[in-house]
């Protein structure tokens, strides 16, 4: 290896928050890494962690120091994956977090098709809320993030922008799901509705929509999960306010219909693919960001077709590094 394994001992450690801990998870005695941190620590002059009853605890000069020491882990694995591809064309690894809705919408199948028409690639996909989506990125434990509703955050860049409206989910059968063109607010509010729980990024934008209203609107039920939302409006609990990427194969296959809601009231959730400023995409990343930015683009090509969103491009994205 080009770098000592304490690089990967202070990693665990900060991860696991206790060296007993790190220890398990890596196999090794727990004499051996705190030796590890004492050299560490000696070395710069300064502690790296704060020890306290049930653990260990970063201090700023280990919150500097563990930043470096994933950049340096992570430009080894991308060192790595290079040499790989030397002896394998098309293989490396690419690692990403998404928001719920995407990973239980459209990115399973995605990435299920780009696995297979690359079958030497890796991929890990890590599942987070909107608030915290960008964490991961910014930390260097993921390559990207894709997610709606992220907001502009110093250290990220943006490859992709789309501008998905949040609109309205009905069972075919439902009698507003048999009226043409966009759907008024007002007869919406008249049913039922199943929504996403209060403190989600979705919600917030729910609640911008219904705010002109002169009355508060109770949903029956509230969730964190699309899913769950998905599977109401299918049982005929209530109607649901989601975007069209999120219903975009129940719609397919006939089991539920999306349609934008009327003027004034329709919001757009802007979906973004991102990346940490400062790190430079390896070829296996950026290999998977042109994938998964055709594939979203022909899925807003089927919704532009149906009207189900507005006439847009995605922009950003800057090609291979």
């Amino acid at each position: 290896m080009l770098h000592s394994r304490k690089l990967h001992y202070i990693d665990e450690i900060a991860r696991a928050g206790s060296i007993r801990k790190a220890a398990q998870r890596l196999n090794v005695a727990s004499s051996a890494i705190n030796r590890q941190i004492l050299a560490l620590e000696e070395e710069l002059g300064v502690p790296i962690f704060e020890r306290l009853p049930r653990g260990l605890r970063l201090t700023a000069a280990g919150e500097l120091c563990i930043e470096h020491i994933r950049e340096v882990l992570k430009a080894y694995d991308k060192l790595e994956t290079r040499v790989r591809g030397l002896k394998m064309p098309q293989g490396g690894r690419v690692s990403m977090v998404s928001t719920v809705g995407l990973a239980a919408g459209p990115l399973p199948e995605i990435v299920a098709r780009f696995v297979e028409q690359h079958p030497r690639m890796r991929l890990q996909l890590a599942i987070d809320g909107a608030t915290t989506t960008a964490n991961p990125v910014l930390s260097g434990e993921v390559d990207l993030g894709i997610g709606f509703n992220i907001p502009a955050t110093a250290g990220l860049r943006t490859l992709a922008t789309f501008d998905i409206p949040i609109g309205v989910v009905l069972p075919p059968d439902h009698r507003l799901a048999k009226e043409e063109g966009p759907l008024e607010l007002a007869k919406v509010v008249q049913e039922p509705l199943v929504l996403a729980q209060s403190g989600m990024s979705l919600r917030s934008m729910i609640n911008l929509i219904l705010a002109p209203l002169p009355a508060p609107v109770e949903p029956v039920v509230e969730s964190a999960g699309p899913e769950t939302l998905r599977h109401l409006v299918k049982r005929g609990t209530g109607l649901s306010f989601l975007n069209p990427l999120d219903v975009i194969g129940d719609c397919r296959r006939g089991e539920l219909v999306f349609r934008p809601l009327a003027e004034p009231h329709r919001r757009q959730q802007p979906l973004k693919i991102f990346a940490r400023s400062r790190a430079t995409l390896d070829t296996a990343a950026s290999l998977f960001v042109e994938f998964l930015l055709g594939e979203l683009t022909v899925l807003v090509a089927e919704m532009e077709a149906k009207g189900h969103v507005p006439k847009q491009n995605a922009s950003g994205f800057v090609g291979r590094e």
